[in-house]
């Protein structure tokens, strides 16, 4: 433990509160965590390390499940279609018809869900794709 600052007493609170501030702004310029984390119910996405967090467990997920999770956490609240998630995940343009996408929303839910019979977190708009709702 050490210190980068020093107040003398008595010190005034609005000195001190600014001084705060300022360590906290330095402190943050150099730390990646929490620039890269997403956080949603119980789970904990650090995008940085690739790790998932939850309820205090760690998740192993596939390259792929991973990459959903992530383009589903930057597209919050937004119908999104198979062929999109084909396209954007898994780099597929024109794929035939292919469950792929089930699959991988499956075991998302069994994984981040509380109760993966029914989500709360990851929709299934009927005819259009998946809803991501944090």
């Amino acid at each position: 433990m050490g210190a980068d600052d020093y107040v003398t007493i008595p010190f005034s609170p609005r000195e001190l509160v600014a001084r705060l501030r300022a360590s906290i702004r330095r402190a943050s310029r150099f730390s990646r965590q929490g620039a890269d984390v997403y956080v949603f119910a119980d789970v904990m996405v650090d995008f940085y390390r690739t790790e998932i967090i939850r309820g205090g467990q760690k998740i192993s997920v596939t390259r792929k499940e991973f990459k959903t999770l992530e383009f589903f956490a930057k597209n919050a609240r937004r119908v999104i279609s198979r062929d999109e998630l084909l396209d954007k995940v898994w780099g597929y343009e024109n794929y035939p018809c292919t469950r792929t996408v089930d699959n991988h929303m499956l075991r998302l839910r069994q994984k981040l869900e509380s109760d993966p019979s029914h989500p709360s977190h990851f929709l299934t708009v009927h005819r259009v794709g998946y809803k991501f709702v944090p």
